[in-house]
């Protein structure tokens, strides 16, 4: 009996010891400089989730510029897919008809009751650029009193309503912010996804500066290889499924064992697998810091978390009221 005691205490101090030892290694670097990563004790910066929803119609150069020019955020933040002639366009779906007037002069309820069947919804793959500038991206839009302000608008270029393309956005804020920064999700697939790829770096040709400022995340496994293989130079955001293996590698103090290469780590404050994970914890900062990973957590829209994630000492908020937390930071200003 007292030999099986000495054995397995012998295994507890061994086992003890190795846990201890993995989490004295310094962790490699995912990437030397990370733009996403602001410096100690610093204020997180704030990422404009669609261009900032709630006070403009999302993803339109109208949101784009009130986010950048009147509530100064530091990132713009949007979903990429590929037109059937070869444009990338700033879109949260794949299909238009949420926002835009495509279905003609209807309301909300009418729309939404339509698009059910998934066979009425106009897809930007299916449509040319030219196509999809003559609606008005605005047309669903309402204001803080419930009126729908741009529903009439007719000067969709002058108003900055109609949909706005990656190179439109980079050529705006290029000489007067070069500074700014972009998260981009790649939404096509298969071929449509690499093309997208090739596009997206290609313009980036013509905007070098942008080069070392974009993260670039996808939720399919055959774009996250292409942007690896192909696109090395760009940052990568983390997949779902790598970032929920570099949450349990934290939690379980076993941070050797990560052997994933994106920059910025972007989660919600909390999982639900069955149980509810609680995802706003200083330790999963710290460790992604170590990593020289860039902590960003979507979509606040209320105060009180802003504040949280704040004294947490994240690196980033991605929100749909900018206005909001640019006037919750200037309370810790």
């Amino acid at each position: 009996m007292k030999k099986a005691l000495i054995i397995l205490s012998s295994i507890l101090v061994v086992v003890a010891l190795f846990f201890v030892t993995i989490n004295l290694i310094p962790p490699k670097k995912n990437v030397e400089e990370n733009p996403f990563i602001v410096e100690a004790g610093a204020l997180p910066m704030i990422a404009a989730h669609r261009g900032g929803g709630v006070s403009n119609p999302e993803n339109t150069m109208l949101a784009f510029r009130e986010a950048v020019r009147t509530f100064e955020v530091d990132i713009i933040e949007s979903d990429l897919y590929l037109t059937k002639d070869g444009y990338l366009v700033y879109n949260h779906d794949s299909y238009i008809d949420e926002t835009s007037n495509v279905n003609g002069d209807i309301s909300r309820e009418e729309m939404e009751a339509l698009i059910e069947d998934k066979s009425n919804r106009h897809y930007i793959k299916d449509m040319t650029l030219e196509e999809l500038r003559q609606y008005n991206f605005g047309y669903y839009f309402e204001d803080s009193e419930g009126e729908r302000i741009y529903k009439d608008e007719t000067d969709l270029s002058a108003k900055g309503l109609e949909i706005a393309t990656v190179e439109q956005l980079f050529a705006e804020f290029y000489e007067s912010h070069p500074d700014l920064l972009f998260i981009v999700e790649i939404k096509d697939s298969g071929e449509r996804g690499y093309e997208a790829c090739r596009i997206l770096a290609e313009t980036l040709d013509a905007y070098p500066v942008y080069k070392d400022r974009i993260v670039v995340g996808t939720f399919h496994d055959e774009i996250e290889e292409e942007l690896k293989t192909n696109y090395p130079e760009l940052y990568r955001g983390a997949p779902t499924g790598t970032a929920a293996v570099f949450i349990l590698t934290q939690m379980l103090g076993v941070n050797l064992f990560d052997t994933s290469d994106f920059a910025c780590l972007q989660i919600p404050t909390e999982y639900d697998v069955g149980i509810t994970l609680n995802l706003a914890e200083k330790n999963y900062i710290d460790r992604a810091h170590k990593r020289n990973i860039a902590v960003q957590y979507w979509t606040i829209n209320d105060a009180p978390t802003m504040r949280k994630l704040i004294e947490l000492g994240c690196d980033c908020i991605m929100t749909d009221d900018p206005e909001l937390l640019r006037s919750v930071l200037e309370e810790y200003r």
